[in-house]
């Protein structure tokens, strides 16, 4: 950690404080619903320029949304991290998140934050087909991911349910083409695609020639490649791209809780999560997700943000209650 002086101009940089050093049982605690190694890359490099300590506690987007709703007021989390932005949606609907300060939001392009400002994208990811090569050639791909419920691709596709990844994609369906067309491509789906627990276990099945293909997010297979390559050596990822739901982009959120006892610490931590410090780990480390900050660089490796012609959409209108409703009523949760 560096000397307190250097703690503290790095703090009055941020903006943070206008006192002395905070003392060292006042760092920030952190529900963290991202991938653990990415928060713990984030956590670190924050101390490491502010001094301040930063206590994660992991767990996934629906458990953490849950909790901190049954907790309210009295939730002992200063920021809420996820993968995904319904378990975001969920928080904010409680009316349990602080405003997040302007300047933090001036650091994210409007399309990968809630038009309501109350939390803002740190991250996002893509969704993908991932195909089996020697099974399918490119012109045999589905053009739409809603063309996956015609009965020609019975038994011929894959996906994990009941991960928040994915309900995150069906929120998307939901909010670009209403309720009764995601409802029948659900009852489509439940008839055509077999179920996987993760993505990682959907893309190995597609390796293994198990089944055709898969929608899942890229940055596994790019994580894999960047590996032992023993997972998606035979798989070919095809982005669905022109606006169509199955070119979502999924954002992953950061806020502040409105009860949180440090929230100057707190907006300190997001603001350096969506600046140059936070998003050069996106694009140096090992996540392979997108960066989201103005003028952040990705992965070089990545099929660049712009490129994906994803559809726009608001994510503080992504609703994970109506999805599992949705899902449920489909037999497929």
């Amino acid at each position: 950690m560096k000397s307190p002086l250097i703690a503290l101009a790095a703090a009055l940089a941020l903006g943070l404080i206008a006192a002395p050093a905070m003392a060292e049982d006042q760092g920030i605690i952190v529900y963290n619903a991202q991938h653990e190694s990415l928060a713990k890359e984030w956590a670190a490099g924050f101390t490491k320029e502010t001094g301040i300590k930063v206590t994660l506690r992991n767990g996934g987007d629906s458990d953490f949304s849950n909790q901190i709703a049954a907790e309210g007021a009295a939730s002992p989390a200063d920021v809420f991290l996820t993968e995904n932005s319904p378990a975001m949606a969920l928080v904010e609907t409680a009316g349990l998140f602080a405003p997040v300060d302007a300047d933090t939001l001036a650091q994210v392009p409007q399309e990968y934050q809630p038009s309501s400002g109350k939390w803002v994208g740190v991250a996002a990811r893509s969704t993908v087909f991932a195909y089996n090569k020697d099974k399918l050639k490119e012109d045999q791909l589905p053009k739409s991911l809603l063309d996956l419920a015609d009965p020609s691709w019975k038994g011929r596709w894959a996906a994990s349910p009941s991960g928040a990844d994915f309900q995150a994609i069906v929120s998307a369906l939901l909010e670009l083409k209403g309720e009764t067309a995601t409802g029948d491509w659900l009852k489509a789906m439940k008839e055509n695609f077999t179920a996987y627990k993760g993505n990682s276990t959907v893309m190995k099945a597609v390796n293994a020639g198990e089944i055709d293909g898969g929608v899942i997010y890229h940055y596994y297979w790019f994580g894999d490649q960047a590996k032992t390559g023993e997972n998606s050596g035979n798989v070919g990822l095809h982005y669905f791209k022109n606006q169509d739901p199955g070119a979502f982009v999924s954002v992953s959120g950061g806020g502040v809780l409105a009860s949180s006892k440090h929230p100057k610490e707190a907006q300190a931590f997001l603001k350096w999560v969506t600046g140059k410090g936070g998003q050069d780990v996106l694009k140096n480390g090992t996540s392979y997700e997108y960066a989201v900050g103005k003028g952040a660089e990705s992965n070089p490796k990545l099929v660049p943000l712009a490129d994906l012609q994803a559809p726009k959409v608001d994510p503080a209108k992504l609703n994970s209650k109506k999805v599992i409703d949705l899902m449920t009523q489909a037999g497929l949760l």
